[in-house]
Parts: C-alpha cells; structure tokens; sequence
C-alpha cells in the first residue's frame, strides 16, 4: 500500500531491503525448547527454531505465532511474547539478506509438537 501512495506521489520506488523474519525460542513448562528438524534447504536435516517469512500487511508477532504453528502445531499467546533480539548479519542465510526479529515465549502445558509445512519433525529438546 505504502508502494502504491509513494508511486501515485511520484516518489521513486520503494527501495530493496532485506527480507524480514521471525523466530521463536518457545520453552514448555520444563523448561524444553522447541526446535524442528527442517525437511528442506537452506540447512535440511538440520535443527532449527520455528520461524519464517513475515507477509506483507501481517505484524512481526502474528508472523511469529503463525510460523510456531504452522511448523509444530502449537498455539502461541502473542502477548506474552519478549523480544530476544534482531538478527541482520547479511551472510546468516545463504538464500539472501534477511532480517530476523526473534521472540521468546513460555507455554502454560506441556504440548506434543507434531511436524507441518517445512518442518521434518518437531520436538522438545531438554539441555
């Protein structure tokens, strides 16, 4: 939308950024982190934390909640969500330039993950 005003105003393109992402440090009430296993590349077979691609028009958190679902079919609180940090070393993802803004959060019951989407399998992982 922003694109479409600046373009009717004359302004000059929106410029090229890095892409935005999200992940999420989720803990059970154990105190397990959430990891999946991912199916696919950049890094198949390897662990990771639930995340991905924020959409146009959708809020970081929400991209957040979504992601730790469509990965683990878990549901998320978005308001209990805390910042961990941004993440934006350019060669962190070898597809391109991305930004990550990652979250942490405590979920109330212990939940089974079950793997969706890009996700190989999804599990608690105790320290």
């Amino acid at each position: 939308m922003l694109r479409t005003i600046l373009n009717k105003l004359g302004v000059m393109g929106f410029p090229s950024t890095p892409a935005l992402v999200t992940d999420c440090v989720a803990f059970d009430p154990q105190r397990r982190v959430l990891l999946v296993l991912r199916k696919n590349d950049p890094f198949a077979g390897c662990y990771a934390l639930p995340g991905g691609f924020v959409n146009i028009g959708e809020t970081v958190e929400a991209a957040c909640h979504r992601e730790v679902q469509e990965e683990t079919g878990l549901t998320t609180d978005k308001t209990r969500f805390r910042l961990v940090g941004i993440y934006s070393d350019p060669g962190r993802d070898p597809r391109g330039h991305t930004v990550s803004v990652a979250y942490t959060v405590i979920l109330d019951k212990p939940t089974m993950p079950r793997p969706g989407s890009d996700a190989q399998s999804a599990e608690w992982i105790a320290d």
